[in-house]
């Protein structure tokens, strides 16, 4: 229940920051929803652990407010099979996080990444209306007589986003085509008049005109988060020293150990709150030391996974936190 509550939340905020998409492309509200959706796995894949760690703290403070563990404790029950269930919660929230991570993020994000951009820069952005002038960039202006799907008749073009200079096209037909570097209208039987460092006036049997309204880099970036799995792995061991290296690493770290932490948070929280409870003293403090003691680990995690630059680092960070596990283990079999 939280998961959802959280991820809805935060999916709220990442509709609100893509509502430009609305107003600015004429996206319409189905596409537009789809696209955002897409973002849902990334979103979850954030939030697992924090929510492992908040209902097992929730659940377990209950539980002791309302003095059962006192009583099972009293029965004979160890605090490391008081602690089971939290750890049995953990490891399948850890398995399906892991497969999130690895292999449904990198997917949709890849489709997020493709859709933003055909619904920026590609055909589906592309929307001309007949009998007006329409504005594709800023120096940019587009008439066109008749629409039929992608091909146009009586086109007039207006270019003067260059200082200094301008061309204007007229062509009797045209066709929207699409590029990986974006849009291109191919016109035939036209004439063109051109001025920069001299005149130019001519015609044309075909021409074509490269509308070069993407951003630079826009599509040509190095997404790492739509990159599959096992090519950042490949790419890790066949060209251990570019540039993308650490990044890589990076996001390979939250990939495959971040859902470990599943399991870390939920061990941290039930330790501290059971050995508090059997002290037989005050535990009003105990949640507030397990959720300052998660935010410590979580940001000791974060800041060594944005500090690997070789798999060895990869590995340590990786032993570290089974350590960190298994010493937590330790302590909760202690009687």
């Amino acid at each position: 229940m939280l998961l959802l509550v959280l991820t809805g939340l935060a999916w709220m905020v990442q509709i609100m920051s893509m509502m430009k998409f609305l107003l600015n492309y004429g996206v319409d509200l189905g596409s537009f929803i789809g696209m955002t959706a897409m973002m849902i796995p990334f979103i979850m894949s954030i939030i697992v652990p924090f929510v492992t760690f908040i209902a097992v703290i929730f659940i377990y403070n209950k539980l002791i407010s309302d003095n059962e563990i006192t009583v099972m404790a009293a029965s004979g029950i160890s605090p490391r099979q008081l602690a089971m269930p939290a750890l049995g919660f953990a490891a399948v929230l850890t398995a399906l996080h892991m497969v999130l991570s690895m292999w449904f993020v990198p997917l949709t994000q890849a489709k997020f990444y493709d859709t933003q951009w055909n619904l920026r820069y590609g055909m589906a952005h592309m929307k001309l209306q007949e009998g007006a002038f329409t504005e594709l960039n800023d120096g940019l202006v587009v008439y066109v007589d008749k629409v039929s799907g992608h091909d146009l008749a009586q086109v007039m073009l207006s270019d003067q986003r260059e200082n200094n200079s301008w061309q204007t096209i007229f062509a009797e037909k045209g066709k929207l085509v699409s590029t990986p570097r974006g849009l291109s209208i191919v016109m035939t039987n036209g004439s063109l008049q051109a001025t920069g460092d001299a005149m130019v006036t001519g015609t044309f049997d075909t021409f074509d005109m490269d509308l070069n309204i993407v951003d630079k880099g826009a599509n040509n970036s190095y997404r790492v988060r739509r990159v599959p799995t096992e090519l950042l792995i490949k790419s890790v061991l066949d060209s251990p020293d570019t540039k993308r290296h650490k990044t890589v690493l990076t996001e390979l770290s939250n990939r495959i150990l971040m859902p470990i932490m599943n399991l870390v948070l939920a061990a941290l929280c039930v330790c501290i709150l059971l050995r508090s409870s059997l002290l037989r003293r005050r535990t009003s403090m105990a949640p507030a030391i397990a959720v300052a003691s998660m935010a410590c680990v979580m940001a000791l995690f974060m800041s060594g996974s944005n500090m690997i630059t070789s798999l060895t680092g990869l590995a340590i960070l990786g032993g570290l936190e089974i350590l960190l596990f298994l010493v937590i283990l330790g302590i909760l079999a202690k009687k």
